[in-house]
C-alpha cells in the first residue's frame, strides 16, 4: 500500500517518508494541491493521504473538497492553524483526523494505522491458514508451528497470535500498542511492557529451536519478520 504525503515543506515530507517506510508502506510524496490530486488519479494502491492545509497553488482544503467527489481515501490533516473553527472546517469537508504543527512522528504514524484499520474492517481480508517465516510453518488452524525438521515448538495462545500477525505482514513494523489491540484484542493502556515479555519468550523458544533470528527489532519503532 502506498501513503501519500502532501506537504511543500520537503524537511518534514521526508520526515514523514522515514517513519511511512518503517511501518512496512511505501511512501509517495507530492509537494502542492495539484500535484497530489494528479497522483490519486494516476497512481494504484494509494491507501491513504496526508496532507498539509496552507500549501501553494490548491490549498488542502480544496483538495479535500476535490477529493471527496468521488474517492473516500482516508486523509489525516497537517496544519499550523489551531483554532477550533479550523479543526472543524478541516472535518467538516471531509478530512478523518486532524494533527496540528508541530507534531510527534510516531503519533502520526498511531493515526495511520487507526485509520488503516478502520477501512480495513469494511472490507476484511482471508487470512491465510498456512504461513512460513524463516525456516518455520505457521498453521492457524492447528495453532501449531513446527520446524523445517517437523519438530513442534510449543508457544502460548498469545505468543501464537503475535506470531502470526507478524508473520502475516512481512516486512511490516508492528509497534507494542498495535500488537497489543489486535492480539488481545484490547484497547492499549500501558502495553509495551506486556508486548516486551512476550515478545522475549517467544523470540527464546523459536531461536532456540531453530538457531536463526525470526523476529527483528526494529528500536524505537516495533517488531517485525523479514520477508
Amino acid at each position: 500500500m502506498k501513503i501519500l504525503v502532501v506537504d511543500d515543506d520537503k524537511e518534514i515530507a521526508k520526515l514523514l517518508e522515514i517513519y511511512i517506510k518503517n511501518e512496512g508502506y511505501e511512501p509517495i510524496s507530492a509537494s502542492n494541491g495539484k500535484e497530489a490530486i494528479s497522483m490519486l488519479n494516476t497512481e494504484p494502491d494509494i491507501g491513504l493521504m496526508i496532507l498539509d492545509i496552507m500549501m501553494p497553488e490548491m490549498s488542502g482544503i480544496d483538495v479535500i473538497k476535490e477529493v471527496r467527489k468521488d474517492n473516500q481515501i482516508p486523509i489525516i490533516v497537517l496544519s499550523a492553524k489551531t483554532t477550533d473553527m479550523d479543526k472543524i472546517q478541516g472535518l467538516i469537508t471531509g478530512a478523518d483526523d486532524y494533527v496540528v504543527k508541530p507534531f510527534n512522528p510516531l503519533e502520526i504514524m498511531a493515526r495511520v494505522r487507526s485509520l488503516l484499520r478502520r477501512s480495513e474492517n469494511h472490507a476484511p481480508e482471508e487470512e491465510p491458514t498456512v504461513l512460513t517465516a524463516g525456516s518455520l510453518t505457521i498453521n492457524k488452524d492447528s495453532h501449531e508451528v513446527k520446524t523445517a525438521d517437523d519438530k513442534l515448538i510449543q508457544l502460548t495462545a498469545l505468543e501464537f497470535g503475535i506470531l502470526y500477525l507478524l508473520a502475516s505482514h512481512p516486512n511490516r513494523v508492528f509497534s507494542a500498542d498495535e500488537i497489543f489491540e489486535r492480539v488481545w484484542k484490547q484497547e492499549s493502556v500501558v502495553s509495551a511492557k506486556t508486548v516486551m515479555v512476550h515478545v522475549s519468550h517467544m523470540r527464546d523458544k523459536l531461536e532456540e529451536a531453530t538457531n536463526e533470528k525470526i523476529v527483528q527489532t526494529v528500536w524505537g519503532v516495533g517488531y517485525k519478520i523479514e520477508g
